[in-house]
């Protein structure tokens, strides 16, 4: 009994067994087939399709993708018969697509045409065939007859709606006023699906030239806004400002919605964070004025304040900063030295090392932060901030200590990346220039594009350095004076780039010392010098890989220094179509389609 019991059993399993071999072996061969097909290679493609349809005639996919392959080989009477014979035998309209798609290939219009309108015709008459039947015809770019398919389905049955598809294929066909009012009905028809819809929009407004584009989703929003007193055309419209990245507009259109939801505050803290992160300080201070205005709550006024203080130290002349030793000192002393107010004793430490140029009073300011009770990630910023300082005070090893701590218990995290990149910066700026490369080396391929793209220029200063001058006597003086621009030693170091230039005659070098020296001066507001080291970038070192930096920040100051656009145009245009892999591009790009006209108001 037992042994027929376990007979019986080990029957079962190999029964299990074989079944599971069968699907993985079904799959692997529909993987292969794909595959096949992907690469173009038709013809293997279709002998296994052809298998794969042997053992499951229902499924139409490998129908098609055997039609498919007949019609790159250019075998359409193989197509047709195969086809025709599916389509008596499911019963399924969207074969009829397909048929005709057969005919449009041969340019055969009219038996095309013939069934496509068959394949309507089953729409009209069961308005569920609509989801194949038109998705067929999206995915053969044919989209009249989709957009029919929808038409013809929502008059069958009036509670379909297909709002978002028709918009977006009357997109395709170029009516974008008629897409953009239908995209804008079906976000306010269905909030839940606001997201998709501004996804959708987002993609138009930054295509190549989207001027005429985004002039009409503003008017039309514009018009909604004027037309109903429903705060949702508000929203939207602040939403398009941000894209746009006009946040003085988009905070008027907040405003607005305030006085109507004091719970909407939470957006214009969100907004002047933009603002603030996008260095529109103008705006941003306008924002944070209104916010510190407007509320009582302690994060949001810490907050505040701590934003204003960053743009006032950054401006801040050194008779400046008695007073605003001052202000950092009444806010802490309000809100109280605790793990909430850590970003306001950061700063605190930041001001005493790199202003006041006491480094033991912005350590102590540290040590004490890291008594308190810290997340890790919290008691990383205090360590980032404590190495930067041990840095500034040349003491390389203890900073690298650090840092490497942060690196090691953040060691997947951004943070971590980051630490790893100071950790390089620190071996460069030492003068240590083998062990940075190999730190630089792994971060090249970081997954913060920020850090990725400085480690990639720090690991070529380097790299080029040194295979022109093998003594790296060039770099070695090069390191210093970015040292003492690190130390904000900007006047030492501006002395030490100019004598580099001089006295130097590494060519590797000359480009990134002119352009260092041109953001010095333009720093300081001497434009014109600036502007003429930028210039001798872009004369004499059109090959080298700072040439973008060049002419963006050439146009830069011309733009919004200067207030001279068509001198800015022409390096602004530069950089679209010379430089398009730069990490300005798309700045440029926006900047010189606004002196152009594209964005209007």
């Amino acid at each position: 009994m037992s042994s027929a019991l376990a007979v019986f059993r080990m029957k079962k399993l190999f029964t299990i067994i074989a079944f599971i071999w069968s699907v993985a072996l079904f799959a692997q061969n529909e993987q292969l087939a794909n595959n096949y097909f992907e690469k173009g290679e038709f013809e293997k493609a279709l002998v296994i399709y052809e298998s794969l349809n042997d053992k499951q005639p229902g499924n139409i996919f490998f129908s098609q993708r055997m039609a498919a392959c007949y019609q790159q080989l250019q075998q359409y009477a193989k197509a047709e018969k195969l086809l025709k014979d599916k389509a008596d035998s499911t019963g399924q309209p969207l074969l009829l697509v397909e048929l005709g798609y057969n005919y449009q290939l041969q340019q055969n219009m009219a038996d095309a045409n013939k069934y496509y309108e068959q394949a309507i015709d089953a729409v009209r008459q069961n308005p569920s065939f609509v989801y194949t039947v038109a998705n067929t015809f999206e995915k053969k770019v044919l989209a009249e007859q989709a957009l029919k398919a929808y038409e013809v389905a929502k008059q069958g049955n009036p509670n379909m709606n297909f709002d978002y598809q028709i918009a977006l294929l009357q997109g395709q066909l170029g009516n974008m006023e008629l897409m953009i009012e239908s995209l804008l009905n079906y976000a306010y028809n269905n909030p839940q699906n606001l997201p998709v819809v501004q996804n959708q929009l987002a993609r138009f407004m930054n295509e190549e030239s989207p001027e005429s584009f985004n002039d009409a989703l503003r008017k039309q929003l514009l018009l909604n806004t004027q037309k109903t007193q429903d705060l949702f055309w508000n929203e939207f419209l602040s939403w398009y400002f941000v894209q746009q990245r006009d946040y003085g507009k988009a905070f008027i259109q907040e405003k607005a919605i305030y006085k109507r939801d004091p719970d909407s505050f939470i957006n214009i803290i969100s907004l002047a964070r933009l603002a603030v992160e996008e260095n529109e300080e103008e705006t941003a201070r306008e924002i944070l004025s209104f916010i510190l205005e407007n509320t009582q709550d302690p994060a949001t006024l810490m907050d505040a304040n701590a934003y204003i203080l960053k743009m006032d130290i950054a401006k801040a002349q050194e008779k400046d900063y008695a007073a605003i030793k001052q202000r950092i000192d009444i806010l802490l002393t309000q809100f109280g030295v605790t793990p909430y107010s850590l970003d306001l004793q950061i700063l605190k430490a930041d001001f005493e090392a790199f202003h006041l140029k006491d480094t033991q009073a912005g350590i102590t300011t540290l040590n004490t932060a890291l008594k308190l009770q810290l997340n890790k990630y919290q008691s990383a910023e205090v360590k980032m901030k404590l190495s930067d300082i041990l840095l500034l005070d040349e003491k390389f090893n203890q900073a690298i200590i650090y840092y490497a701590q942060i690196e090691e218990d953040l060691k997947n995290d951004p943070i971590g990346h980051e630490a790893s990149l100071k950790v390089a910066r620190s071996s460069y700026f030492k003068g240590d220039f083998d062990w940075a490369q190999k730190q630089l080396k792994v971060l090249k391929s970081s997954s913060s594009q920020l850090i990725a793209n400085d480690a990639l220029e720090l690991f070529l200063l380097i790299t080029d350095n040194t295979v022109e001058d093998s003594t790296q006597t060039a770099l070695k003086k090069f390191a210093r004076a970015d040292f003492m621009l690190y130390r904000n030693k900007k006047h030492e170091a501006l002395n030490e780039f100019k004598n580099l230039i001089a006295t130097d005659k590494t060519e590797s070098i000359q480009d990134i010392t002119r352009l260092r020296l041109g953001k010095l001066y333009e720093q300081s507001g001497q434009y014109d010098l600036a502007l003429q080291y930028y210039k001798e970038i872009i004369d004499n070192y059109a090959e080298g890989i700072y040439i973008d930096e060049a002419l963006f920040f050439s146009a830069e100051i011309y733009n919004k220094r200067l207030q001279d656009p068509e001198k800015a145009k022409p390096l602004y245009e530069k950089v679209l179509f010379e430089h398009e892999d730069s990490i300005y591009f798309v700045e440029a790009r926006r900047e010189f389609r606004q002196l152009r006209g594209d964005i209007t108001s």
